[in-house]
């Protein structure tokens, strides 16, 4: 197996430079202060496109970058999200859609997952996404409505992972921000999404564009008639 060599040059190559890190991490634990939330799919590396060093980034990968709406019960998504936010208290929350996504290529070939029940079920929460989509482009090809429904699926997590209790509370203490990005595998491009819900190119010459900011929630009361 190619990964058994990997794991040597890995113990031969690379630990000795690191070794020190590595150390300090051990012992003093991990202090991430970004998750991010991205597609299982092997092209999408989070650690080689944001350049992170190991303990910089506190990964969750599931097919289609999905967040599943909070609910009373286990959930490795879930669970990831409120980890987090509580006991690490990150600051900002990635989801991160790519381009060629399987998981959303499979909505226009819906016979495909017969055979798959669990990741038909699970591809559930991206419907939302999909029925947008089917509405508003139904008219383009279907590379572009692809493409259109990734993007509309990542803006649809980002509203999932709100309505988490840990989420919504962090958010209110205005101490964490929610972006939404999408990676093109080919050209290497990131895009980002703003509060006006357009991606647009993430460049190092102008600012980040951040879906939802921080901001701290001031609570007002209407005054007594």
């Amino acid at each position: 197996m190619d990964i058994i060599g990997g794991v040597s040059r890995f113990q031969s190559n690379v630990f000795p430079d690191q070794k020190e890190l590595f150390r300090k991490l051990a012992q003093d634990g991990q202090r991430p202060r970004t998750l991010m939330i991205s597609c299982a799919d092997s092209r999408v590396v989070p650690e080689l496109i944001t350049q992170s060093a190991p303990g910089e980034l506190f990964v969750c990968r599931n097919a289609g970058n999905i967040v599943p709406p909070f609910a009373m019960k286990n959930g490795g998504v879930s669970s990831a999200v409120e980890y987090a936010v509580v006991a690490l208290a990150v600051s900002d929350i990635v989801v991160c859609g790519h381009s060629d996504c399987g998981a959303m290529k499979a909505f226009f070939a819906p016979e495909a997952l017969e055979t798959m029940p669990n990741v038909k079920s699970w591809l559930a929460h991206s419907e939302p996404a999909f029925e947008v989509v089917k509405s508003c482009c139904g008219h383009l090809p279907q590379d572009q409505q692809v493409e259109a429904l990734v993007l509309e699926n990542v803006s649809i997590q980002l509203l999932h992972l709100q309505n988490h209790p840990s989420v919504a509370a962090r958010m209110a203490q205005g101490k964490l921000s929610l972006h939404g990005w999408f990676f093109d595998i080919e050209s290497g491009e990131v895009r980002a999404v703003g509060p006006d819900g357009v991606f647009h190119a993430v460049s190092g010459d102008r600012p980040l564009p951040v879906a939802v900011p921080a901001s701290r929630r001031i609570m007002r009361s209407a005054e007594a008639a």
